[in-house]
């Protein structure tokens, strides 16, 4: 093993194979270079505080849980996603879509994400319903995406922050910045621009937030998908449990997740240690490095 100040390169053989199991991940049939066109920049610069967040894909895979969780405890979204999604039948080809979606968001060249975000936008305007308590939902309708804009950046925010490393109050202020182009493509555009507007939507959604079996559902699909190489496979639970750990006590307890989905010590340990690693190897095929080589950056530019 190789370390090059805070990066870590593996030996040959090893560092092929998790950069292959990477990308057929990310990149199971649509292939996407992150690396071209030469020059163009992302919808978040280089320099973000987003850019060094997004590359650690454990820190992700948490914190897209938690906002999941999040999600699903908002009736209009939850039955939204249910009802219009291959979560039930293929949870591992609509994860790799969401996957890779947050990748092109944060790393894609600058048309490549808008593209992608428009197309997105054109098929949500399809989805409308009832929930099956009889409510009605749209979903482009603003007040949800605003939810759903929130979820994700407090999951991911969070993730990072218990598991990798703390963020400092500064970096929090840029993340709400940096994800604001994106969240107006999206439709998003009153999604929370500072930790005060957070807080204040979270206070108001207090009311909306309930239990449901489709939650519980969710989490037994990501324990058993086959997300991870089979060897890893029971790894998944654990990581699952440090999704649901990342809710404030008060949205646990609304939700029902209760003592088994809490991590113990060692667990705990585990998934830190998990998350540290992760932030520190770099992996060519993954969007972060490529991304980086598209604007003339070294590969360990975000390692630093």
């Amino acid at each position: 093993m190789l370390l090059t100040s805070h990066a870590v390169v593996l030996p040959g053989l090893l560092q092929d194979r998790i950069d292959d199991l990477a990308q057929a991940f990310l990149q199971p049939a649509q292939k996407i270079d992150f690396s071209i066109p030469p020059g163009e920049p992302a919808l978040v610069a280089a320099d973000s505080v987003s850019w060094r967040i997004f590359k650690n894909p454990i820190s992700l895979f948490i914190g897209g849980i938690t906002a999941v969780l999040l999600e699903f405890g908002e009736p209009r979204v939850r039955d939204g996603v249910w009802q219009h999604s291959s979560f039930r039948t293929d949870p591992l080809k609509r994860l790799q879509r969401t996957g890779l979606a947050a990748m092109v968001t944060v790393y894609g060249p600058r048309s490549r994400a808008e593209a992608m975000i428009a197309s997105v936008v054109r098929r949500h305007d399809r989805v409308a319903g009832k929930t099956r308590e009889g409510e009605a939902y749209h979903a482009n309708d603003p007040v949800l995406l605003d939810w759903v804009q929130a979820t994700a950046d407090f999951g991911f925010t969070e993730a990072y922050h218990a598991y990798v490393r703390p963020l400092a109050s500064t970096e929090r202020a840029s993340l709400f910045v940096e994800a604001f182009p994106a969240a107006r493509l999206y439709g998003a555009a009153g999604a929370p621009a500072s930790q005060e507007q957070f807080d204040a939507l979270f206070e108001r959604m207090k009311s909306r937030l309930v239990a449901s079996p489709v939650i519980f559902e969710f989490l037994e699909i990501m324990t058993r998908a086959p997300i991870l190489p089979t060897p890893a496979r029971p790894l998944q639970r654990v990581l699952v449990k440090a999704a649901v750990e990342l809710l404030p006590g008060w949205m646990r307890a609304r939700l029902e997740l209760g003592s088994p989905w809490s991590l113990n010590t060692v667990e705990r340990a585990l998934v830190r240690t998990m998350a540290i690693a992760s932030d520190r190897l770099i992996l060519p095929s993954f969007p972060a490095v490529q991304a980086c080589r598209r604007l003339g950056l070294p590969d360990m530019y975000l390692y630093k």
